[in-house]
């Protein structure tokens, strides 16, 4: 029903059935130990409220989705991992046999935490990675040192050995920018070194990119956004009024806000909070019904969407 769903909004036919997501993105804590230059959480300049999510409220989200839902990703803003209660919320999810990866800066992963996440049966594990000298890499994870997130590499494969665990599948992401551009064969062959399972070269999302930015790359394939005749960087995605990802999927924040995607960073379109309301209640109110209905006929007129991939 879900999928007969989304094929119906490419005819701009939005519908109501009562159908879950397959996958939701939860934020384990909107708090960040690092102030990365592009990252609305390092670029704040006001004060927050910081809020790790209730275990309580977690658990309350997976009975209710546990039938339908495949897959949750434990990260949205904050660094995921300052949440104390991570590896039980992924115990939680595991024992209803629903999936989780993760994504962090590895800042805090000493060789106590790297086996509660192997022990906690954590599916997937991403770990952010810009640069293969501490000049290149330290210059945009402000407030990290490269030594620490090797460390923990080395400190996972180390338990998945000594607890004999295939999981997680251990990712390294490469964020591709101006000033790390030419580190990425280094970046391939230390990664066959460490023996991770996968390394990708992720685009850049930038902010005020239209008259170029200092951090855009210079190799066009892993480039965001491109030059045309204006003189001006627009983003590649043609951006088509409709997406997947809006009826496979939301995102709830550390403070119960349910979200249409990871790409609403300011929290502009709050459906609901699970805190007072069911998942369901939040997700097919008339809210989210206006927002989808939006997205078919002008996707453009929301800022967020101008800067997506999808």
């Amino acid at each position: 029903m879900l999928r007969v769903s989304y094929y119906l909004s490419f005819l701009g036919v939005v519908t109501r059935w009562n159908v879950l997501p397959q996958f939701i993105s939860i934020e384990p804590s909107n708090a960040c130990n690092l102030k990365c230059p592009e990252c609305p959480v390092g670029m704040r300049t006001n004060p927050i409220q910081i809020k790790n999510i209730d275990i309580k409220l977690v658990q309350k989200l997976l009975d209710e989705l546990a039938p339908k839902l495949m897959y949750i990703t434990l990260y949205f803003q904050g660094e995921p991992l300052l949440n104390k209660d991570f590896t039980k919320i992924v115990k939680y999810a595991h024992n209803k046999n629903i999936l989780t990866g993760t994504s962090t800066n590895a800042q805090v992963i000493d060789d106590n935490l790297a086996k509660k996440l192997i022990l906690s049966r954590l599916d997937r594990l991403i770990i952010s990675l810009d640069g293969t000298t501490p000049e290149t890499y330290e210059a945009y994870r402000i407030g990290a040192k490269l030594e620490k997130t090797i460390q923990a590499i080395q400190l996972i494969n180390k338990w998945k050995k000594e607890l004999n665990s295939p999981s997680p599948f251990l990712e390294i992401q490469f964020l591709v920018l101006k000033t790390n551009e030419h580190q990425l064969e280094d970046m391939r062959k230390l990664a066959k070194q460490w023996k991770v399972d996968k390394l990708t070269f992720k685009s850049a999302q930038l902010y005020d990119f239209e008259n170029g930015h200092s951090l855009l790359t210079s190799i066009e394939k892993h480039a965001r956004y491109e030059l045309r005749d204006d003189g001006k960087y627009h983003i590649k995605n043609p951006l088509r009024n409709r997406c997947k990802r809006l009826w496979n999927g939301a995102v709830v924040t550390s403070k119960g806000d349910v979200l249409p995607c990871c790409f609403d960073k300011d929290s502009r379109f709050v459906f609901g909070n699970i805190n007072n309301q069911s998942f369901a209640e939040s997700w097919h109110n008339e809210q989210s019904y206006q927002f989808r209905k939006g997205i078919l006929k002008n996707r453009k007129q929301y800022e967020m969407c101008r800067n997506c991939t999808e």
